[in-house]
């Protein structure tokens, strides 16, 4: 090929490979305005106020496309089919109770997202913002609501394998005392002081103000650990336990377990632990589950799947009986208030 020839097919590469570039940036913002647009058949959502201390209400980031896509909404508990009052605050992950809400944000910058926790009253305003250390993942109010936390991918950005790390974070919203790093806590495996490098800690939920449960994971192995805010430690109970929920009435946890035979990138299944005899049992969902279950009442455990908006929202049965049931499409991260 003589040297004419070789710039000519140069040009066309560089032509081909932009037409190719300006067609995916097309399909792109084709598809971010596509989400902007209401879709037929989907959920009907109306603007309005949500409040967080109304009994009866299911609070949730909704997932439907259109102008309130991300907003927390809400819908009767009793009704969760019905139509949403969209609050217009955007959130990635979201947990209510007793008044007080956690929303983890995306900051959109020119170069960059950057993340922030918001801490916010019963009528959705801002009392206090802190920046994240990575991206928002996890997210819990104690049932008083007066103790916050979040987790965050540090590095990597899922639990399914093995090089990723998380910060686990709690806050006292009446003193506004942070602990940012719930690995500095003491770490005691079989009783005794576990000091290691590779100490991970994600996932907490409350029994009160000052006690919770969360996940370890340390030497390539997940632990459940009750944690303590007052002597700050944390203390393994039981095994191959991730994004534990504890259960109203404080005697079970909810989780997602790693199953022998599972594929790498599907490897959890939603199991209960008695906390009373440390015996688990599963339920009836059968389907990989990788979320942070909430506890609709004693009975019912909520959880999210993969859906045509992104995420829906499912129930089971807490001891193992029925049959998954979908409750809500196009809706993560639930609440329920009262």
């Amino acid at each position: 090929m003589n040297r004419k020839n070789r710039i000519l097919a140069l040009l066309a590469a560089v032509l081909i490979l932009g037409g190719v570039a300006v067609g995916a940036t097309l399909h792109a913002a084709g598809r971010s305005a596509e989400k902007d647009r209401a879709q037929p058949g989907g959920p009907r959502v109306h603007p309005g106020e949500v409040v967080l201390d109304a009994p009866g209400l299911s609070v949730f980031r909704n997932m439907a496309w259109g102008p309130h896509r991300d907003e927390i909404a809400t819908v009767p508990a009793d009704d969760p089919a019905g139509p949403r009052t969209s609050s217009g605050v955007r959130c990635l992950r979201f947990h209510a109770a007793a008044g007080t809400g956690i929303c983890l944000q995306a900051v959109h910058g020119r170069l960059r997202d950057s993340y922030r926790a918001v801490v916010l009253d019963a009528h959705l305003r801002e009392l206090r913002r802190y920046d994240l250390a990575g991206i928002p993942t996890r997210a819990r109010v104690s049932p008083s609501g007066r103790s916050v936390a979040w987790t965050v991918f540090v590095s990597g950005d899922s639990y399914a394998g093995t090089s990723f790390s998380t910060r686990a974070s709690v806050l006292d919203t009446r003193t506004w005392s942070l602990d940012r790093d719930l690995e500095e806590y003491r770490f005691f495996l079989d009783g005794h002081l576990h000091q290691a490098s590779d100490l991970n800690v994600w996932g907490v939920t409350f029994a009160d103000d000052s006690r919770f449960y969360a996940t370890v994971a340390t030497g390539g192995r997940t632990y459940l650990v009750r944690g303590d805010r007052t002597d700050r430690t944390l203390r393994a109970l039981h095994t191959n336990v991730e994004c534990p929920s504890l259960s109203p009435d404080g005697t079970r946890i909810a989780y997602k377990k790693r199953v022998e035979g599972a594929s790498s990138d599907a490897p959890w299944r939603l199991y209960v632990l008695d906390l009373r005899t440390l015996r688990e049992s599963a339920t009836a969902e059968h389907r990989n589950i990788d979320d942070q279950a909430i506890w609709r009442d004693d009975h019912t455990l909520v959880y999210s799947l993969p859906g045509d908006y992104g995420s829906d929202l499912w129930t089971v049965p807490a001891d193992g009986s029925g049959s998954p049931r979908l409750s809500m499409t196009a809706a993560l991260a639930p609440a329920f208030t009262g």
